[in-house]
C-alpha cells in the first residue's frame, strides 16, 4: 500500500524579501547565500535559504532578490536632521570657530518650526535613499521632527536639545529643559517607531547641576540621553581646567546610570574603557565629521577590544556634508588603517557591524534592530549589485565596506512598511519639497555673504 502523502499547508506572511546574499549580522550565521526573509506585520518571522523559506511560507508580496544583497537597515546613531538646510554653508574651519561664527548665530536667525520641518523632510529623503532606517537625532523643535519621521516612515530616537545659553526658542537652561521634559512626556509611547529623549549639548556648554537635572529626569522617565562627549582636545582642556576631570568621567558622574548615547568620543582616556563598558554609555563614531573639523580619530578598535559598544553616525549635514552611512562605513575602516599604519585595524566586517549590530547595542536597541533575525523588527534594505562595477564578488563584507555606494540601495523596509521601492522614496514628494528648500537656501546664502564680508 502506498504511503499517505501529508502535505503541510504553508504559513501565510506579508512579504518575502530575497537576495543572492542575505547579510544577517547574526553571529550564528552572518551570511546566507541565496537567502530570503519572511515578514509578517512589522516583524521578521524567518531568515533562511530561499528553498527553505519558499517551502514553508507563501506571501502576499514577493520582492525579487536577483542581483541583490539584503541586509539590516543602517543605524545613524548621531545626527542633526534639520541641519541639512545648512549643508556646505561653512567648511574648512576648526570646531569652535565653525560653531561661534556660523552655526550658533545662523541657528538663532533661521531656526523655526517650519525651517525644522523642511530640513527634517530633506534629511528623511536622503536617509531613506542611502539605506538608513533608524536615526538618533538631536535638534530644536523635536516634536516637529517626530511628526516628520512618523510621516516618512523612519524609526528614530529623537532628543530635545538643551543648553545653558540662549538658543532658538529659548532664553537659556530653564526653558529649554522644561520644553524637553514636556516633549518627552508628550511623545513617550505615542508612536511605536519614535523614542523621545533628552539632548543636553555637551559638558562644556552645560553646568554640572544642570546635567544632573537631566540625569534625574531621564531616570524618572526611562528615556535615553544623547550628548556630545570628548569631541575635541579643546573640550578636554576645558573640562580638565573647570572640573579637574575628563569629559567622559565628568559626564558619567553627572548623568549617572542612565541610557546614554555619547556622540564622537574622540578623546576618551585608555583607563576609561572599562568604566564605559560597565556603564550604559554607547560610543558613537562620526569619522567624516571628525576628519573634516580635524577633531581627531576615535580609538574605535581599542574600545571594541575592551568591550565598549560602538555605533556609527554622520553628524549633521553642516559638518559632514551628507547623511550617507555607506561613506561612514568606508571612512571608519580606512582612517583607522591610515593613522595606525596597520592595515589589519578595523576589518571590513567590524566596520559594517558599527552601522548594524554593534550600532544597535550602542543605542541599546539590539532587542529590536541591527540584525535580520526571527522576532526582530522588519527593518532591512536591498542593494543592487547587477552593475559591472560591483563584480566580481568574493567577500560581501569587503564589498559593503570598500565597493558598494549608497546609490545602489533600491529597496527599504522599515517596521514592515516599504518606504522605498525600485529606488523611489514612497512617502516624500521631492518636487514639492525642493521649492521650500530653495526658499531657505536663498536667505542663508545672503547671510553667508554678509559674514564673509566682515573683516
Amino acid at each position: 500500500m502506498a504511503a499517505s502523502n501529508h502535505s503541510h499547508a504553508k504559513e501565510s506572511v506579508d512579504f518575502i524579501v530575497s537576495g543572492d546574499y542575505v547579510v544577517t549580522m547574526n553571529e550564528e550565521q552572518l551570511l546566507i547565500n541565496q537567502g530570503s526573509v519572511a515578514i509578517a506585520g512589522n516583524t521578521i518571522v524567518a531568515v533562511d535559504e530561499q528553498s527553505v523559506i519558499s517551502e514553508k511560507y507563501t506571501a502576499t508580496h514577493y520582492i525579487d532578490g536577483t542581483n541583490k544583497i539584503v541586509m539590516p537597515g543602517l543605524i545613524n546613531a548621531h545626527t542633526h536632521t534639520a541641519m541639512t538646510l545648512f549643508r556646505g554653508m561653512s567648511d574648512d574651519l576648526e570646531l569652535m570657530a565653525w560653531l561661534t561664527k556660523y552655526v550658533f548665530p545662523f541657528e538663532n536667525e533661521f531656526v523655526s518650526p517650519e525651517f525644522v520641518k523642511v530640513g527634517a523632510e530633506l534629511a528623511c529623503y536622503e536617509l531613506i535613499k542611502t539605506g538608513t532606517t533608524t536615526i538618533v537625532d538631536m535638534y530644536f523643535y523635536p516634536e516637529v521632527i517626530a511628526q516628520v519621521m512618523v510621516d516618512c516612515g523612519m524609526r528614530a530616537i529623537l532628543t530635545a536639545p538643551m543648553i545653558d545659553y540662549p538658543s532658538p526658542g529659548f532664553k537659556g537652561w530653564d526653558d529649554s529643559f522644561a520644553a524637553g521634559v514636556k516633549y518627552v512626556n508628550t511623545w513617550k509611547d505615542k508612536h511605536p517607531r519614535i523614542i523621545p529623549g533628552f539632548g543636553p549639548h555637551a559638558p562644556y556648554t552645560i553646568k554640572p547641576e544642570n546635567l544632573q537635572e537631566v540625569g534625574e529626569a531621564a531616570r524618572k522617565l526611562s528615556v535615553p540621553i544623547s550628548i556630545h562627549i570628548a569631541e575635541t582636545r579643546n573640550e578636554k582642556a576645558i573640562i580638565e581646567e573647570r572640573y579637574q576631570n575628563t569629559p567622559v568621567s565628568h559626564v558619567l558622574a553627572m548623568l549617572g546610570d542612565n541610557w546614554i548615547i555619547g556622540a564622537h568620543m574622540v578623546h576618551p582616556e585608555t583607563n576609561e574603557y572599562n568604566k564605559i563598558r560597565t556603564s550604559k554609555l554607547g560610543a558613537i563614531h562620526n569619522p567624516t565629521s571628525n576628519a573634516k573639523l580635524s577633531s581627531g580619530l576615535s580609538p574605535v578598535p581599542e574600545m571594541l577590544a575592551a568591550g565598549v559598544n560602538v555605533g556609527l553616525g554622520t553628524d549633521g549635514a553642516a559638518s559632514n556634508n551628507d547623511l550617507d552611512l555607506f561613506q561612514e562605513i568606508r571612512m571608519a575602516a580606512l582612517m583607522q588603517k591610515l593613522v595606525s599604519y596597520d592595515p589589519t585595524k578595523l576589518p571590513a566586517i567590524d566596520s559594517v557591524k558599527l552601522a548594524t549590530s554593534s550600532g544597535a547595542k550602542a543605542i541599546r536597541m539590539e532587542q529590536k534592530i541591527g540584525q535580520l533575525k526571527s522576532g526582530l523588527a522588519a527593518d532591512m534594505i536591498q542593494i543592487d549589485i547587477s552593475d559591472v562595477k560591483s563584480r566580481p564578488i568574493y567577500d560581501v563584507f569587503s564589498h559593503l565596506t570598500y565597493v558598494i555606494n549608497s546609490d545602489q540601495v533600491v529597496t527599504s523596509i522599515i517596521d514592515g512598511n516599504i518606504v522605498m521601492e525600485n529606488g523611489e522614496v514612497v512617502n516624500i514628494d521631492a518636487a514639492k519639497l525642493l521649492p521650500k528648500v530653495e526658499h531657505y537656501s536663498k536667505a542663508i546664502a545672503k547671510k553667508i555673504a554678509e559674514v564673509k564680508a566682515q573683516p
